[in-house]
Formats: structure tokens, sequence, C-alpha cells
């Protein structure tokens, strides 16, 4: 059998099995399932005695032995259910069953000896056990594996044509006869041997039925191992690829325009870490190879302003450069600092910008004058991408909060030159080093690691529901300074899941607390067309409205230096790096900033976790460590999109950090030896390279 055979195909599927399979879970091939590991395994050698269950025991699965000594269908219609009754030497247990009752009902034979699986639960003192697994003692002994039965992740819709955890485990072993011979082994024999892995065919046996525990932990090191060995293996070959090639632009002169903007028109002066970057830039410029670097740096750390030296570097040396933003309010913001730094350069007037809400006529100048190279920096959102955009010469691009678009809309930039732009990618999320690694391992990356002199630590505060009064008292002390304030929340409509205002609710209750004429409240949120998102935006830049009630739409892009506090309600609800950026839009000027954290009186252990590390410190590196072990890879400030993300099915990088260390260092050792592993003792490493070649990254040798 094939990994790669449809699974509708296999014994026990069939159409409609195999379309929610699909849907539900993205189990398309046998392969597909062979890989749906257990996400955690029951003791089967275990048994328990009717008379032993009680409360304590009721959290867990438990398994009993015994005969069904008598069954009946009760109720009508939609509430009909099934009773069976179990009988073991020391009591009775009441069996229940709501769903395919009448599929359920013929498998029981009263009399018969069975195994039960679930979960018990009491009514008085009386036990009964609400869809349990039920297996006759011959079958569970003619298996052969009475050790550690894995439990599959499932969903309701699955459950309910019998494919919940048991109906996939009995999928699994039917494959599992199928498919044993024909595993194919993925890593070199010498590497096998040397790091003392089991073989390909050991772990995925061990993942899904294991013998022991030793041998269950040796399966998940072979698998995670295996899996971050195959990513680093791609990204690592990406990286190659590009390098090897000389296909980068070359800007060698520094030029009249940068030498006049450096020595005149800084808007301060810039960190170490700032020149430290530049200079990686400028060497990567020219190198011969195309850039291709990752610059990351906390909010307010300067990022735009290396990024507009790169650009101007470029325009010394006759190339144009383009700026792409996620959102139009960011890339207004861009242009609008742009624009503001290179006042007085021969560069000024060179700039414009292009978002989906710029008129026709504007339009069709703005792209006249980047054909004809008169436009020598463009910023923009998606817009940039779009076909009718062309370039005279088309140097450099920078794209800002690189994470919010999608691969295929990055990649139509490379293609608007005859051979691909150098490329820097910006982003104010601080990576951790292992999600780094993963995602991003082809780029090569800087990190600015210096806030510009005189900005004060922004002072953090974790307040309850409790102390409104207390709150509303301070914003009201700093409106009176001058001062401005924003207000977040965390959702626009109500959503009968979550018990927290809205932004809606939040705007009235601030519009009744900071009441006309002394106050002025504006709102900004995401469904907001472009022209009321600016309008919003100037009245408060320009310090008409003191309060901006917004939801998490002002993450990026608002810079208003006269904004003081921020005050971000149901903190409880963000993650540590959402919370990190929010905070970001103050401590812009020269004044004391505040952010005040409002969570509800009572909170989870993980949430107050994390808002005291908010309080505690202002480091965003170390706040992004902490949100990847409290909440993941995958959910680290939407790092992982679609098309994008590295799909890793055992390994963590909140936890496998070790294993990822050792992997890169092994993939690296190789591949410096054998760049496209045509040695005989590499080519089966060929095959997992290919399979977890990032999304991500460019086919470089298509675009030279």
């Amino acid at each position: 059998m094939r990994a790669d055979m449809d699974i509708k195909f296999l014994s026990g599927v069939g159409e409609k099995r195999a379309s929610l399979l699909a849907t539900e879970l993205g189990i398309k091939t046998v392969g597909d399932l062979l890989h749906h590991y257990p996400h955690r395994y029951i003791d089967r050698t275990k048994v328990y005695r009717i008379a032993s269950l009680s409360e304590e025991n009721a959290t867990s699965y438990v398994q009993l032995r015994g005969r069904i000594i008598g069954k009946a269908f009760l109720g009508e219609g939609r509430k009909q259910r099934l009773s069976a009754t179990l009988a073991d030497s020391t009591g009775q247990i009441e069996l229940v069953w709501f769903q395919q009752i009448k599929w359920v009902e013929k498998q029981l034979e009263v009399g018969r000896e069975y195994l039960i699986l679930g979960k018990p639960t009491f009514f008085g003192s009386k036990p009964n056990m609400v869809h349990p697994e039920v297996e006759t003692v011959e079958k569970f002994l003619s298996r052969g594996n009475l050790g550690m039965q894995g439990v599959y992740s499932t969903t309701e819709r699955l459950s309910s044509i019998g494919l919940a955890s048991k109906g996939l485990y009995s999928l699994v072993c039917t494959l599992w006869e199928n498919i044993k011979d024909s595993i194919v082994e993925t890593l070199p024999e010498g590497l096998v041997s040397r790091l003392d892995l089991l073989s390909r065919r050991e772990a995925l046996q061990n993942i899904h039925f294991p013998t022991s525990p030793q041998m269950l932990q040796r399966a998940i090191y072979r698998l995670k191992f295996e899996e971050l060995f195959g990513a680093q293996l791609g990204i690592l070959s990406v990286k190659a690829g590009r390098t090897t090639l000389k296909n980068g632009f070359l800007f060698p002169r520094v030029g009249e325009l940068f030498h006049d903007f450096y020595e005149n028109h800084l808007p301060f002066s810039l960190t170490g870490a700032q020149k430290r970057v530049i200079k990686e830039i400028r060497h990567d410029c020219v190198s011969g190879h195309q850039m291709n670097r990752l610059l990351q740096g906390d909010v307010g750390s300067g990022k735009t302003l290396v990024a507009l030296m790169a650009m101007l570097l470029a325009s010394d040396n006759g190339y144009q450069s383009c700026m792409m933003a996620p959102t139009e309010i960011l890339a207004r913001q861009h242009y609008a600092s742009i624009s503001k730094m290179l006042k007085g350069t021969s560069c000024e007037g060179r700039v414009a910008v292009l978002t989906g809400s710029t008129k026709t006529r504007e339009r069709r100048e703005i792209l006249e004058r980047t054909l004809s190279g008169e436009v020598q920096i463009l910023v923009g959102t998606h817009a940039l991408i779009e076909d009718r955009v062309k370039f005279d010469n088309l140097g450099l691009v920078v794209i800002d909060e690189q994470h919010r678009f999608g691969v295929e809309q990055r990649a139509k930039l490379w293609t608007k030159n005859s051979q691909p732009p150098h490329i820097l990618v910006m982003t104010a999320t601080p990576i951790p080093r292992t999600l780094a690694m993963t995602l991003y391992g082809d780029l090569e990356v800087s990190v600015i690691d210096e806030m510009p002199a005189g900005r004060k630590p922004i002072k953090t505060y974790h307040l309850k529901e409790s102390l409104r009064l207390k709150i509303n008292g301070f914003l009201k002390q700093e409106i009176a300074k001058g001062r401005q304030v924003y207000v977040v929340y965390p959702l626009i409509k109500e959503s009968e899941a979550m018990d927290y205002q809205n932004l809606y609710d939040g705007f009235e209750h601030i519009t009744q607390e900071f009441p006309l004429p002394e106050y002025k409240v504006g709102a900004l949120h995401g469904k907001m067309s472009p022209e009321d998102k600016a309008e919003a935006m100037r009245l408060f830049a320009e310090g008409v409205n003191n309060i901006l009630v917004a939801t998490s739409v002002i993450e990026v892009g608002v810079d208003v230096p006269n904004a003081t506090v921020i005050v971000i309600e149901s903190a409880e609800r963000f993650g540590l790096s959402q919370l990190h950026q929010l905070r970001g839009r103050v401590g812009r000027g020269g004044n004391q900033s505040f952010c005040l954290l409002v969570s509800g009186d009572n909170i989870s252990r993980d949430a107050e976790a994390r808002l005291s590390a908010m309080v505690e410190t202002n480091d965003g590196f170390a706040l992004s460590e902490l949100d990847l072990k409290l909440r993941g890879a995958g959910d680290v400030n939407g790092t992982r999109q679609s098309g994008e993300a590295l799909d890793l099915r055992i390994a963590s990088l909140s936890t496998d950090g070790q294993i990822l260390e050792q992997a890169r260092l092994i993939a690296s050792t190789i591949l410096n030896d054998d760049p496209t592993l045509a040695k005989n003792e590499n080519r089966t490493l060929a095959t997992l390279r290919d399979a977890y070649k990032p999304k991500s990254s460019i086919d470089y040798g298509m675009i030279s």
C-alpha cells in the first residue's frame, strides 16, 4: 500500500467518511492517517472493579471487564437512548448511548463478556458511563498489543459517524496491517546508527502501538528529530540555493543622497544597533547575491529609518524601491514619515503612496511616474502587487510586518524586475529563536536591540475591573496635562461565547464618563471604510480628539507622540506578543507613558502569568519566548499564516529547542559537504528535504 493512496480506499472508510476526514482533520491519504498521531495513551493492562469506581477516578478513562446482563431502548423519538447493564463480581454499572443506538445495540450480546473503556459518572451513589468504547474480550486479546492504547483527536461530526477516537484507532489498526511492510526509511543508515534512533518502521509502530513507555519515548524522539531535521534540510537548501547564485543587484556606491541625508537630515542620531544593521545590509548589496534579510526590532526601535537609508542606497545606485505594508493606515503612516524625513533632499517629492482607496486619476499619475522612474520610493499596501504596477528599475523591496501577507502576494513583487530585487522584511514582533530558525531560517537575520536615546520605558500596571473609578480618574489627570489616550477592546460585535465588553459598549461607556464639551472621543475598528479610518486617525493625530476607542487594528501603524496612555480592556484575552505590540503605541514622544492592563477580577493562572510578565519587563524578546511556552508556536501573534507555516505534526517549537539545534547542526554539516545531496549515503535525504521545503521561500533558480 502506498502512502499517497486516497483514504477512501482504506477498508472501513468509503466516500462519506473520506470527505469528512478531509474537511475535519485534513486526512486525505493513508499517509495522512499514518501521521495522525495519538495525543495521549490509556493503559489497557489495568482493569478496574466496578465497586472500586468513585468520584476521584471519574475524571479519567477507566477499563472495566464484565458481562452484559441486560439492554433496552428507553425514551421515544429524538430523546430515545440505549441502556445496558454491565456486571462483574463486585457490582453493576449502567452504560448509556444517545447516538447510533441501533448499531451499538446489535454489537451487544446479553451474557457475553466485554472490555469497556470510558469515563465513569455518578448520580447519587450509582455509577454509569456515557458512550463508552466496547470490545469483546476475544477481539481485544486477538490484537496482541495489550499495553498502551492511543487516544486520537477527533471532532463531533466524525464521532457522529463512528469515527471517535476508538473508530480512528480501528482504522489505524487496519492501515498498519496493510502498510507496515512498505514503510520506507528516510534517514541514512549511518545517521540512524550514530544517533541510536529507532528505524522509521519501529518508530511509527511504537507511536501507534507502544510496546512499553520506553519504546514510546524513543518513537516520539525519532519522529520529532525526523520532522525538525527535514525542516532544516529544506530551509538551509533554499538558503544555499540563493547564496550560490550571483544574481543580486550591486549597490557599490554610497552617494550624495545617502551622505546628505546622514549628515543633514537624520531625525535623531543612529544607535549602535542601527549602524550595525545598515552595515549588514550594505554588505549584502555588494556581495553579488540577492539580499534576503529579516530585520527584527522592537516597537519604536527605528526600523523604518534603517529601511529608508537602505532605499536611499538603492537610489544612489540607480534603482527604485518599494515598501509594502499590511494596512492602509500603516502604509500612509510610512509615507508621511518618509516624506517628512526626506524634506530638503534631492529625493523630496519623489515618494508616492498607492493603496486600494487611491483615486483613479491619482493612481494613473502615480503609475506613470513609477514606470518612468520619477518615483524613487513607492509605498503601499497589497495594491503594489497588481499587474499594472510597473517599475523602471526596481532594486529593493521592503515588506513591513511580513507575516501578515500571503506567500503568493509577496512573491509577485519578486517578479517586477528582470532579476529578483533585494528583499528586506521587517517585523516589530520579536520572534523567539527556535521559531525564527524554523519559519525564517532561509533569511539572514538582523536585530535592532537598542532604543533611541531619550525614550523613557513605559510604565505598565495590571488593574482589575473593580478599580474602574481609579482608572478613569487617572485618564482625566493625563488629559488635563494635554495628553491623549487609547482605549483598546478585543471585539467589535457581541459574542455569545464571550462575556467581556465589546467596542460598541465600551465607546458608550467612555462617552458617558468623558462627556462633551470637555472631552472628545473617536472610534476606530477594522470594519470601517478606509476613508472613515483615515479620518478617525487624523482627528486623533492632530489632537482634536482626546481619546481613541479602538480594536487591535491600532496594533501597527499608529504613531501619535502625544498619546501617553493606552488602556487595554479585557487584557487577559490577548496574547503576550499582541499586548506588547499594543503597548508600543505609546512612548513615542519624550513624555512618560503608561500601559494599563485591565482584566476581570477572576482570571486564569496563565492569564495572570502573561499580565505579570508585561508588568515586569519591556523586553519584547523575553516576552516572545514566554509567549511561545504559554501558547505554542501556532499562535504567536499570527506568525503561522495560511500557506506560510511549517506543518509540524509531532515536534513543538516551544519545547523541542534542543532537538531543533541538533537537527540544524547536522543538516548544516551534511549540506556544507554535499549541497545537492548527490552522494550515495545522502540520496534518501533528498525526498525528506523536498517534503519540508518552506512554502514561503522562492525558487531562486526560476527567477535568475
